[in-house]
């Protein structure tokens, strides 16, 4: 081989090498890049930066990366393996990549080497888990949903217009049965115990507050009646 061509070689192992480090050191200890020199398939890795699947230099290429440079003479048409899962022997999972190493100088771009990255997710998918429980809400509960007003006046408010808004139309429109309906829905839901209330609900649905006691008297009479 030619000087230039042992060095445009040693330029693009070198490249890969560094960049492999950087990654590194940039995920940490959950990730590892291992570089692959081809010109010797049995002994190919050259560079192991981290360690999550236990080689050594010299190990040699993993069978799926052989299959994959093997599939065609024309390397031009292998593409790289992006966000692939892989587990070691070890039963660490991992999210891997691989990216072929060409020698551009080739009209078939031919594979000569690999950086393959490989990222740890088992503490990833327990972490997931747990933010699962944390996020994950008893939606079998048959209740209301929550408001938190900041005054009395906001809290009336709120169960009133909710109340009216379960009658299905506006509050100028009900009819005397739809005004009792939602008042017996409001004094279910405890809104008259809360001062003031009277006055708010009886000016939403139109009507005067002694109308609004007399509904409330025969809710609660109804009511009496029923428990007995």
């Amino acid at each position: 081989m030619s000087e230039f061509g042992t060095n445009y070689l040693d330029c693009l192992f070198d490249h890969a090498i560094r960049t492999a480090d950087v990654l590194t050191n940039m995920f940490g200890r959950h990730c590892e890049v291992a570089v692959h020199d081809f010109r010797n398939l049995d002994h190919s890795l050259i560079h192991l930066a981290g360690c999550l699947t236990n080689r050594e230099i010299g190990a040699p290429i993993t069978d799926l990366v052989l299959n994959v440079i093997n599939q065609s003479p024309d390397h031009s048409v292998v593409h790289d393996l992006v966000n692939y899962r892989t587990t070691t022997k070890s039963g660490v999972e991992m999210k891997s990549s691989t990216i072929f190493l060409r020698d551009l100088r080739d009209i078939n771009h031919r594979i000569i080497g690999a950086m393959c990255i490989n990222l740890q997710i088992n503490d990833l998918r327990y972490m997931h888990t747990i933010i699962g429980n944390f996020l994950s809400f008893n939606d079998s509960q048959d209740h209301e949903e929550e408001s938190f007003p900041t005054t009395v006046q906001e809290m009336v408010e709120e169960m009133v217009l909710r109340a009216t808004a379960e009658i299905g139309v506006s509050s100028t429109a009900m009819t005397v049965d739809e005004k009792l309906s939602c008042v017996a829905a409001l004094e279910k839901k405890g809104v008259f115990l809360i001062k003031g209330a009277v006055d708010f609900v009886a000016s939403t649905l139109g009507i005067s507050k002694y109308t609004l006691y007399s509904y409330l008297q025969r809710i609660r009479s109804e009511s009496a009646f029923r428990s007995t």
